[in-house]
């Protein structure tokens, strides 16, 4: 939808995931962010599926898969009931191993199964800005930035005490920085005009899925959005009540009272 005849800005509003029924989000919503697919991606034909009961105009953001971006962990890695080629080492962290690359191509399956245009990957805090990470990410964002795809990147943890590292990726790379805006992370760059937001809550550190978030912080959100200098913006709710909080949230751009 388009919020505003003064600013033309346009912003697409949903939920990480499905935690009401695909109906319900499909008619109230604008866009759902893929979970599924950073644990596991589904069959090819699972997916067809769930894009042809979307309404037109309804959008898929693919999350990547984990094996990509994380490190193994045994309460992630029980998730996946497949068998994976290579060694458990060789897989996260952006790392340019064969692992990884394999990982990313079932990513890219996913999402072109769905028709997404955004591929979301989401780092974990203790994927530090050392040398080798840095390193591991550019060479990465460096291999993938043109399959068609517009990648957005959310770092968590230090990387945001670094804005020009973040910057210069971004700039070179055309990489989408993700941050939740709502905890004071704006990037400083929206590259093809395009900003994209994850809500995760307040307090509770990293992230604090059972907060409901209130009218003021919608509001504040609201505030935040028109400020900044990009002409396309999701906004995406990762919370227990993320579809409540989300037709809260377009009600408001909107100026209704339901």
């Amino acid at each position: 939808m388009v919020i505003g005849t003064v600013t033309g800005k346009t912003v697409k509003i949903g939920t990480c995931g499905f935690n009401r029924s695909r109906k319900l989000i499909f008619s109230e919503l604008d866009v759902v962010e893929l979970q599924q697919t950073f644990y596991d991606p589904p069959p090819t034909e699972k997916l067809e599926k769930l894009a042809a009961e979307a309404p037109q105009g309804f959008e898929f953001t693919v999350k990547a898969w984990m094996l990509v971006t994380h490190k193994y962990t045994k309460m992630l890695w029980r998730r996946i009931k497949r068998r994976l080629p290579g060694r458990r080492e060789n897989y996260g962290f952006f790392q340019p191993t064969e692992e990884v690359e394999w990982a990313w191509s079932e990513t890219v399956r996913a999402a072109r199964a769905v028709r997404a245009r955004i591929i979301v990957l989401q780092s974990p805090a203790s994927f530090r800005p050392s040398d080798q990470n840095i390193s591991n990410v550019e060479s990465f964002f460096k291999r993938h930035a043109n399959e068609g795809f517009l990648l957005a990147w959310e770092p968590r943890g230090e990387w945001w005490e670094h804005p020009d590292i973040l910057v210069r990726l971004s700039s070179t790379y055309g990489v989408v920085i993700v941050g939740d805006y709502l905890r004071g992370r704006v990037p400083e760059y929206f590259p093809e005009g395009v900003g994209y937001t994850r809500l995760h809550g307040l307090g509770g550190g990293e992230v604090n899925y059972r907060y409901k978030y209130t009218d003021e912080d919608l509001l504040k959100l609201k505030n935040i959005i028109f400020k900044i200098n990009n002409n396309i913006q999701y906004v995406l709710f990762n919370n227990v009540y993320s579809y409540a909080d989300a037709v809260r949230f377009k009600n408001l751009l909107q100026g209704r009272t339901k």
